[in-house]
């Protein structure tokens, strides 16, 4: 018998998880003299309770999205990415360069550009961890760290030397033509008479990743690839021994990662700022462990796991528009989520998995009782 059913590994463990994090979350608010209740259905409100507050949600979770499949790849091959964060800040970069020196006709065309652009760009700065990984033994953890700071090193000598417009004191490139602007959400549903919210940031681009979840589930549990990354991250050993090369799965495993953490740029770089700026990322290469975490490494617990904490990124803005509780608290409930979901899963896990094995031990019994 397994110790606990997939059911409540998938979706138990996580949500327990989230609720105890919240209930610690509210202790602090009560701490610093506000009222928890009032907190969460400000939160709520500001979230989840208009169209505009779902835009900005959404456009989050879009950035979440991307961030958790690129890990969750890795996380596949038992690889631990760090440097989504970077791989994301080069992957605005392949999106800009195609925005601004290609003359596209219409958005539609330029899309498809600047997906692969930014795929690009990002599996490239994944490459170079992932080779020292495969040949020279490095750890991928330290190496995608340190890859981070190198990437915005980079970004920013370029920002500031190269791609700045010419009078300009703003590190960013030039805004990007018309022509290459993502329709947003609002733009999709006016004609099907849907109204949204014409501020919003959420553009097309989330389409793209929904698109992006079920691509993955086709490749990490529908080809033999995705076979062979799973059976890596299992066993290495017995990898090894069905004639499974370690060097090409971490090499593969990482490309596609990169790839996935770059094109979360078509959301912020393409269709939000419609510019690359310094910090664009804004942290959501971090976040993307969390979700990876959180959403045990599949395409749906993903998708709800980047939507829940684009819920904590907007409910948060909220927060500290409107009350006294400071922004920097909804880091402190990130910190949490991420603290009961990666570091004491087991804490957790294991209580459930006793209750479970208890009932089992109880239906057992009772089974095997003589009938009188």
């Amino acid at each position: 018998m397994e110790r606990m059913p997939k059911w409540a590994d998938a979706l138990l463990v996580p949500l327990l998880s989230v609720l105890i994090a919240f209930v610690i979350s509210g202790l602090v608010i009560v701490a610093i003299g506000e009222n928890p209740w009032e907190a969460l259905k400000l939160m709520v409100t500001g979230a989840l309770g208009s169209t505009y507050g779902w835009g900005y949600t959404l456009y989050y979770a879009t950035n979440f999205i991307f961030t958790g499949l690129a890990v969750a790849v890795a996380f596949h091959a038992r690889m631990f990415n760090i440097g989504g964060e970077g791989q994301a800040m080069l992957g605005g970069l392949g999106v800009a360069l195609i925005c601004l020196y290609i003359p596209w006709p219409h958005w539609a065309m330029a899309l498809p550009a600047a997906v692969i652009g930014g795929a690009v760009f990002g599996a490239a700065w994944a490459a170079i961890p992932a080779y020292l990984q495969a040949k020279r033994g490095s750890h991928i953890v330290i190496t995608t760290i340190m890859f981070n700071f190198i990437g915005a090193a980079v970004l920013n000598y370029l920002l500031v030397n190269q791609l700045r417009p010419q009078g300009s004191m703003d590190p960013s490139t030039a805004k990007f033509p018309e022509a290459t602007h993502l329709p947003t959400l609002h733009d999709l549903l006016a004609p099907l008479g849907i109204e949204f919210s014409r501020a919003a940031p959420v553009n097309i681009s989330l389409l793209v990743a929904l698109v992006a979840c079920y691509l993955f589930w086709l490749l990490i549990w529908r080809t033999k690839l995705g076979y062979e990354i799973r059976a890596y991250g299992n066993s290495e050993t017995a990898a090894v021994y069905a004639g499974i090369s370690p060097t090409k799965i971490i090499m593969v495993a990482m490309l596609i990662s990169g790839g996935l953490a770059g094109m979360m740029a078509i959301n912020n770089v393409m269709g939000e700022a419609e510019r690359l700026v310094l910090n664009a990322v804004e942290g959501a290469g971090f976040i993307g462990i969390a979700v990876a975490l959180m959403g045990r490494s599949h395409p749906v617990g993903v998708l709800l796991a980047a939507i829940l904490f684009g819920f904590l990124y907007q409910g948060g803005a909220e927060l500290a528009l409107w009350t006294n509780i400071p922004r920097e608290l909804i880091v402190v409930i990130q910190a949490l989520v991420i603290l009961f979901t990666g570091a004491l899963d087991n804490m957790v896990r294991m209580p459930i998995e006793k209750a479970f094995l208890a009932a089992h031990r109880r239906k057992t019994a009772r089974r095997s009782e003589p009938a009188e």
